[in-house]
């Protein structure tokens, strides 16, 4: 039995909660793990004991000391069911409750989109914010599988809205990428929605199901297809029980995702409608927007550097792929610019923390100018290497990687910890970046120029 042992002063009254001492009341039981014995603290008396006959912890206030006994046992293990989990501790799903939390409902549906065209089978995403509250996410993929799920015994559709971790990111004959920050999916957003309405249209027939919570309110309905296509649309209303009040969807948080969506999948359209704007409301936000960019990253970098002086009038871009994996690199150097600004994606995914897919970057682009510039020259081998900062002044690049199964580091998921993403954007930047600079001498020259400066500058 562990003992706690101190004097209370008379006059000091001592409130007692429930006090949960798991390991300690097995130590009480005489579990070989946690030795026997007395520890001495300033403030209070308690010792954890077995529990009393009635199977009730005991509390003894005698004296100066109050003695709390309870134990660890079977009938103290929770287990919860189906999306239990996900209501019961919404956070680990999500990662709030607020803002953010409500919003990423609806970027979890919209991923689900996205890996659809990633797969090459959509062209077109559309968002509908209602004035009910609702929102209503709808693609031109292929549409979710209706056929029944042996493992499960439901269909799939009803599989993937009601079983957690099932889907196609998780299986070999599914998605090779997916993208999405927790890759919790429909599961999760029909268990924090107090009503989801699903619709798909697949094998020329219109399927849907309706739910509360999480629980079916229907079984799969079938009709005949309306004749508009392949598709899935989710419409749903977060749960006012789970999320903090007065919460409003925010336009402008979801079309600035929606927008870096549709840079970072080339070629995508992405629409964005508002039901609570009046077409007759005279302001600048219009009731409906679409983003289409062709030219993927190099139109999101000339976006970004368009207010300074570039020093080369295009874009570096190159792409590559290999072993599963496949990256989108462009760089911009700017000669009015002092400071580096690299962002970096992985399947979607902004990584503010960086990772590998970044360290292998700067390696490479380091390695590159040092080497090409003693090869040609133009950089004195008896000056050593150039540093990597002074390269990367005035630099503007966008790093967008796909990798099979990414492996993020840290609670907020935003760093990328795969070692073979480092060793994998090492070979092909400096493959990539040699061939450029040796085929645009001028610019590499223009880059070379810009990082004297910088050095001179510093030991002046």
């Amino acid at each position: 039995m562990f003992t706690f042992v101190a004097s209370l002063p008379q006059k000091m009254a001592l409130q007692l909660g429930e006090l949960h001492f798991c390991a300690l009341a097995r130590a009480a039981g005489g579990s070989p793990y946690i030795a026997r014995g007395t520890r001495r603290l300033s403030t209070l008396n308690v010792t954890v004991g077995p529990k009393s006959a009635a199977g009730s912890a005991k509390v003894d206030q005698s004296g100066d000391s109050t003695v709390v006994t309870d134990t660890y046992d079977a009938d103290k293990i929770t287990v919860l069911e189906g999306l239990e989990p996900v209501r019961k501790r919404p956070g680990m799903y999500i990662g709030s409750t607020g803002t953010k939390g409500y919003h990423h409902l609806v970027f979890e549906v919209v991923d689900n989109s996205i890996d659809e065209a990633l797969a090459g089978h959509c062209s077109k995403v559309e968002v509908r914010i209602g004035a009910d509250g609702f929102v209503e996410v709808s693609d031109d993929g292929r549409g979710i599988p209706v056929a029944s799920v042996a493992k499960t015994g439901k269909s799939a559709l009803e599989t993937v809205l009601t079983v957690l971790h099932a889907g196609g990111k998780f299986g070999d004959g599914g998605y090779k990428v997916s993208g999405g920050l927790h890759g919790v999916g429909l599961s999760v957003v029909n268990a924090l929605s107090d009503v989801l309405e699903v619709y798909v249209w697949r094998d020329s027939k219109k399927y849907s199901m309706r739910f509360a919570r999480g629980i079916p309110q229907t079984g799969l309905l079938e009709a005949k297809d309306s004749g508009r296509g392949n598709g899935t649309t989710v419409r749903f209303h977060p749960d006012p029980q789970i999320f903090e009040r007065g919460l409003l969807f925010q336009r402008d948080v979801l079309a600035n995702r929606l927008r870096e969506l549709s840079f970072l999948n080339a070629g995508l359209r992405i629409v964005l409608k508002d039901d609570r704007i009046l077409e007759a409301e005279d302001h600048d936000q219009k009731r409906s927007v679409e983003y289409k960019h062709d030219g993927g990253i190099k139109e999101y970098i000339a976006l970004m550097c368009k207010d300074k002086t570039n020093l080369h009038t295009k874009p570096i871009f190159f792409s590559a792929t290999r072993d599963g994996m496949t990256a989108e690199v462009v760089l911009q150097w700017c000669s009015d610019s002092y400071s580096e600004s690299i962002f970096g994606f992985v399947n979607n995914i902004k990584t503010i923390d960086g990772g590998t897919h970044i360290d292998g970057f700067k390696f490479a682009l380091s390695k590159a100018i040092n080497n090409l510039g003693k090869s040609t020259g133009k950089l004195k081998s008896s000056i050593g290497n150039l540093s990597g900062e002074f390269i990367r002044e005035g630099l503007t690049a966008i790093l967008s990687v796909k990798v099979p199964n990414p492996e993020f580091e840290g609670q907020t998921k935003t760093k990328l910890g795969n070692p073979e993403v480092r060793d994998f954007m090492r070979k092909i930047v400096e493959e990539e970046l040699s061939e450029y600079f040796d085929l645009n001498v001028k610019i590499f020259a223009d880059i070379l120029e810009k990082v004297r400066r910088a050095v001179h500058l510093l030991l002046r």
